[in-house]
């Protein structure tokens, strides 16, 4: 079993303190309709100080704005360090992130990657680098947009076990550690910590082509740098070791 009860109340949470925070949406406390269906997850929310009412509605506390700003750090690091390694050909040894500038579409992007010599390592790299492949899987349903606050009836999509069993079906199928041997695990590591360097390095020296300030270029400097300790292949960022929230 990849994906806890646990694992499931954060999620969940995740996405509603996004949308607090983020969207239109006023999460009231009486008279609420369809978040009625949210209504135990704010109780506990509440309980733990996550969120208060206020004005007949739920308000983010400071303590779940430090929750949910820990996952956008953790977010931030899963785009630049393990969505990279969801697309390799593992007989070649390729990435399809090394080709990535060459396509000035995302529609030509999509079709170059949409190749079943590609295989998706960002499970395995999870497990071995131990962390939960089930949260890795999570930010890759939020990268994709498959959580619409939007849609009508969103709220029981969230409560639902469809997305969660999905999550967990992944996990299970997924290619795991020990099918790709530890040699070839740290040689995969090592060959993406160095390609994201040099992805964030052209991607600042386009942004220096387009006249980027030199306060964003202090920025994107700074950026490089805190990543550079990835080229250690066993490394996790201190942001993962801490929980999001103690249910």
């Amino acid at each position: 079993m990849y994906i806890t009860e646990d694992n499931k109340k954060t999620f969940k949470a995740i996405i509603i303190l996004n949308e607090m925070i983020n969207g239109t949406h006023k999460f009231k406390t009486v008279d609420n309709g369809d978040d009625s269906v949210l209504e135990p997850l704010f109780i506990e929310l509440m309980s733990k100080e996550y969120v208060r009412t206020a004005a007949g509605a739920y308000q983010v506390t400071t303590k779940g704005m430090d929750v949910f700003n820990t996952f956008m750090k953790r977010y931030t690091e899963y785009l630049k360090v393990y969505d990279i390694f969801s697309f390799i050909d593992l007989e070649k040894g390729e990435f399809a992130f090394a080709r990535y500038y060459d396509f000035e579409t995302d529609e030509a992007w999509f079709d170059f990657t949409n190749n079943e010599r590609f295989d998706d390592l960002r499970i395995a790299v999870a497990i071995f680098k131990k962390l939960d492949p089930a949260e890795i899987v999570f930010m890759s349903f939020i990268n994709e947009s498959r959580f619409d606050t939007t849609a009508a009836g969103w709220q029981i999509d969230l409560i639902s076990d469809n997305s969660w069993k999905e999550i967990e079906e992944i996990c299970e199928t997924a290619i795991k550690p020990e099918e790709v041997g530890e040699s070839a695990m740290l040689d995969m590591i090592g060959q993406g910590s160095d390609l994201m360097i040099k992805l964030m390095e052209e991607e600042k020296s386009q942004e220096q082509d387009n006249n980027t300030s030199v306060d964003e270029e202090v920025v994107e400097e700074e950026t490089v740098e805190y990543y550079e300790p990835y080229y250690d292949p066993y490394y996790v960022s201190p942001v993962w070791l801490m929980p999001l929230f103690l249910w």
